[in-house]
């Protein structure tokens, strides 16, 4: 937190760059690398969206984690949430065994290499990026989200969204002042009316096609109305209240494999119950979105 109580977000600190031809150090390679995600969380549920949707899941595995997380960090309980490749029961393991003495946050996703035994990677826009081009060969090679002529554009997008709406969100939530908490929710208001805007004039972001920059801004939109409107307080105006923005995230949830990686059981039960500070009691609201809200017909077409 700053003096003022405003929210910050500590950096990413693993940032190594798997390409496809080596150069980096870290070459890519169909079963070297392991995604380890929460899909509770956003940033997590980028790369699992974009590993879905280069067609990458036999190329690089993946081990979910569970959505509760206590003082002792994200945590593999068993089942479903177990880590089949190093067997860890917390994912400080991980961090622990790429830099010993490790004692900063302990964040996902993650993208670990086997082959090095270390994480490649913890920051969710560069491992997307990584998904997006340096495993064509073995992925699906003809969906681009980062075109070359769009990329000036969607680099800007990016920066906006996640300053107003991304982090945003997290900004307000975690607030510890009515001046820092003020600040943040003004961005967070004034951001949804530009890009409902923004939507009645073209179908996706930048036009006509789909782009990193809307998966970027769909897993926040996903998770709007269930928990950032009540749980951090950003309690103007819904998404499901702004028809261009919701038919948009309804079209992209309808995006083939895409509603899989959707876990909103997940996503709530992380939310209303790590939070002690926001949620001392742990009650899990009944209602928000569902999934036959989110395959409603979008009408974007």
């Amino acid at each position: 937190m700053s003096v003022q109580g405003e929210f910050v977000r500590q950096q990413a600190h693993f940032r190594d760059w798997v390409s496809a031809d080596g150069s980096t150090g870290a070459v890519a390679e169909p079963g070297r690398y392991h995604l380890y995600v929460a899909l509770a969380c956003p940033w997590s549920h980028r790369t699992a969206i974009v590993r879905k949707l280069k067609r990458l899941e036999d190329v690089i595995g993946i081990s979910h984690i569970h959505p509760f997380r206590d003082e002792r960090g994200w945590a593999f309980a068993g089942g479903e949430f177990s880590d089949d490749v190093n067997g860890w029961a917390f994912l400080s393991e991980a961090y622990e065994a790429s830099a010993p003495g490790y004692d900063g946050r302990v964040s996902v996703p993650v993208l670990w290499d086997k082959k090095a035994g270390r994480i490649v990677n913890n920051e969710s826009a560069e491992i997307i990026r990584m998904f997006g081009s340096e495993f064509d060969e073995w992925g699906d090679a003809s969906v681009d989200l980062y075109p070359e002529d769009l990329r000036a554009e969607i680099d800007a997008l990016e920066e906006w969204i996640y300053s107003d709406l991304n982090n945003g969100v997290y900004r307000a939530g975690f607030a510890k002042s009515q001046e820092a908490y003020e600040s943040a929710y003004r961005r967070v208001a004034g951001i949804l009316p530009k890009l409902e805007e923004r939507l009645a004039e073209r179908r996706y972001l930048t036009g006509d096609r789909i782009t990193e920059a809307d998966w970027r801004l769909f897993v926040t939109l996903v998770r709007f109305d269930a928990v950032y409107h009540t749980h951090f307080r950003c309690n103007g105006v819904k998404v499901a209240e702004l028809p261009n923005l919701w038919g948009y995230t309804r079209e992209l949830y309808q995006q083939p494999g895409v509603a899989e990686t959707v876990a909103m059981d997940e996503i709530k039960r992380h939310y209303y119950t790590t939070h002690d500070e926001l949620n001392p009691k742990r009650i899990i609201p009944a209602g928000g979105p569902t999934h036959d809200d989110f395959m409603a017909p979008h009408g974007r077409g």
